[in-house]
């Protein structure tokens, strides 16, 4: 151990320039600077476009996730009695809240089996359930067999949720991690927006909800289809004892690498598994368990499940669910094209942070915008004291000529807090998978999405009642608090390890919450590729 850590140090020492980074302690990264910087340098070369198509086909499972929690904003409003009587503010609630349901629960399922058979056998049954939810949607007359229909989508939102991030997190190179997640965030908002699109379109046509919710079976066919093109992850097929798949699969997304780097990449994943594996021996069981009791693990877990806690109870998805209700409520005459404007904002921003994430830092991106959330909240709470609303049917007392000032007032702050939710949480959450090992990532990861729709159950089957009961003005301050409180945690707790290696990124956690510790290492990591260039 001495002699070890000795290397490590003068590998250390070597790339510090005359006091310019301070000694990081215990920089303990045996499997990025040990073996010449092989492990390193792979992460500089250049890729080709293999990872990106796979990326792309993979990412059509966030464009399922979005269209299936978004189109149900526009069914809401045109199912009118075609499931056998007009729906009550509770009945949407339940529609809504069983695909948040669902989903909690197909995350646990995902997560149970995506280490036992693999990542891409999670994505094709999330396929499945896509498929069978849409047709039975489609084809319901009864608000039991639409509940039906949302709670399979919900299985197959929430197992998509959980393996597309993960699955991506292991496939991308370190430097387009960040932005390749990202990517997936995007074609969750691509949904969103395709959703309220084709809710715009089939508004006015009979019975046209039913095109609505069953159109989203097309595109997990699509995604089903393409599965056998993707390669597996490299570290799941290392994991399984698949060492020359695992290689070949290295090669191909580092396009431009040796051999020996290939090589050296492999031997750092080999490394890395055994350290995990000697704590949880691979049993899910123990990886619970260390998750848990494991110091660096939990902080982990905590970081990881705060930041989607905060993204859920910021009431985001109150928009997606409500904005056709919230938006007919305050008097626009086409309430699904306006919440089209809402998915459209939420998309460009989301965009954007794809290509900031990376460069700019996740960390430095959550602490510049977050604020933002909670001072649109306010804006959107104080414009709803101005608009003059019936609690018990929540439809407007007064209705004239159009929206009234105060709703286009609402209406513009609710674009604005979309603009910083799309550039923080709303993507970064998803990013937060790489936190984990190895050993625990399915199981964190599982545990992260369930913490995602939990959250989401809350939300969806509370607002038409906290409108009711705290005035509409009440709830949105309530999440104002919320998300302004997270702002706080954030700056103390989370910690940035854009651009390190997944390897890396266990150790930051061994050092508290690593926030401190985290910025020294991406410091040392500079000098260490400024050396390698030159």
């Amino acid at each position: 151990m001495d002699s070890a850590k000795k290397s490590s140090d003068d590998a250390r020492a070597s790339m510090t320039k005359e006091g310019q980074v301070e000694q990081v302690e215990n920089f303990d990264l045996k499997t990025s600077f040990a073996t010449g910087h092989l492990a390193d340098s792979i992460e500089e070369t250049n890729t080709g476009k293999f990872v990106w198509l796979i990326g792309l086909t993979a990412s059509i499972g966030g464009m399922l996730f979005g269209y299936d929690t978004g189109i149900i904003s526009g069914a809401l409003v045109y199912i009118h009695d075609d499931l056998g009587h007009n729906l009550s503010p509770n009945e949407k609630e339940l529609i809504t809240a069983l695909c948040s349901g669902g989903g909690f629960f197909g995350a646990i399922f995902a997560g149970l089996s995506a280490d036992n058979y693999g990542r891409k056998t999670a994505l094709y049954g999330a396929c499945l359930l896509f498929t069978v939810g849409a047709i039975i949607q489609g084809a319901a007359y009864s608000i039991p067999q639409m509940a039906v229909g949302r709670v399979i989508v919900g299985f197959g939102v929430g197992s998509a949720a959980m393996i597309v991030p993960l699955y991506l997190a292991e496939i991308a190179p370190a430097k387009y991690r960040g932005r390749m997640i990202g990517f997936n965030n995007t074609s969750i908002t691509g949904g969103q927006v395709i959703s309220y699109a084709i809710g715009a379109a089939f508004a006015y046509v009979p019975h046209g909800w039913r095109y609505m919710v069953g159109l989203g079976g097309l595109p997990s066919v699509i995604l089903a289809c393409l599965l056998p093109f993707c390669p597996e992850s490299p570290r799941q097929l290392a994991a399984h004892g698949k060492f020359d798949e695992a290689r070949a699969v290295i090669a191909r997304i580092y396009k431009n690498a040796t051999d020996e780097m290939v090589d050296a990449k492999l031997e750092t994943i080999k490394a890395a598994l055994d350290q995990d594996n000697e704590i949880s021996k691979g049993k899910r069981w123990k990886a619970i368990k260390k998750m848990h009791t494991h110091g660096p693990s939990f902080r982990a877990l905590v970081c990881a499940c705060g930041l989607m806690v905060l993204s859920q109870m910021s009431g985001f998805n109150t928009l997606m669910y409500y904005s056709g209700t919230l938006f007919n409520l305050v008097g626009f005459s086409n309430p699904v094209a306006v919440g089209l404007v809402v998915s459209g904002t939420n998309l460009v921003m989301t965009w954007i942070n794809a290509f900031l994430v990376d460069p700019f830092g996740r960390r430095r991106l959550l602490i510049y915008t977050v604020w933002g959330m909670s001072a649109g909240l306010v804006a959107v709470a104080v414009a709803f004291s101005y608009i003059p609303v019936d609690l018990e049917s929540l439809e407007l007392k007064e209705t004239g000529g159009g929206p009234s000032t105060p709703a286009i007032v609402m209406l513009v702050f609710i674009l604005w807090f979309c603009v910083f939710y799309g550039l923080s949480v709303g993507n970064i959450a998803w990013m937060s998978v790489d936190f984990f090992q190895m050993d625990i990532r399915a199981m964190g990861s599982m545990w992260m999405t369930c913490c995602n729709w939990g959250p989401n159950v809350i939300v969806s089957s509370t607002f038409l009642t906290m409108m009711k009961r705290l005035t509409p003005s009440g709830a949105f301050g309530f999440y104002a608090c919320i998300v302004f409180t997270g702002w706080l945690l954030i700056i103390f707790f989370y910690p940035d390890v854009s651009g390190m290696t997944l390897e890396e990124v266990s150790h930051v956690f061994e050092h508290g919450f690593g926030v401190k510790h985290s910025r020294e290492l991406q410091k040392a990591r500079k000098l260490a590729r400024a050396g390698i260039q030159a």
